[in-house]
């Protein structure tokens, strides 16, 4: 972020293409030094156990350097729509309340 676009789609992509990632979505959150920050929300495949610090990195070595989230929640599940869209909304609202 910090002035840079980010397209949460190019980023999903990218870490849907890591063996351990089964769901995500990713979304922008208020940071106080740059304005906002990319953050990951990721379900796990079953039995996986990659860390933040290793998603972080799949991404660091396909991505530029302003793309790659800073920041990795797991999650067990993502909220999804009736029509089965992930309600990146709630996802937004809730990084918000924390900050």
């Amino acid at each position: 972020m910090g002035g840079y676009n980010v397209y949460p789609r190019e980023v999903e992509e990218v870490l849907m293409t890591h063996p351990a990632v089964s769901l995500v979505a990713v979304v922008g959150v208020p940071d106080s030094r740059h304005g906002g920050e990319v953050k990951a929300f990721v379900v796990r495949d079953a039995n996986e156990t990659a860390s933040e610090e290793e998603l972080v990195e799949w991404c660091k070595s396909t991505m530029a350097a302003y793309k790659y989230p800073r920041l990795v929640e797991f999650r067990d599940q993502l909220s999804l729509s009736a029509t089965a869209k992930i309600l990146k909304r709630e996802l937004r609202d809730e990084a918000r309340n924390r900050a």
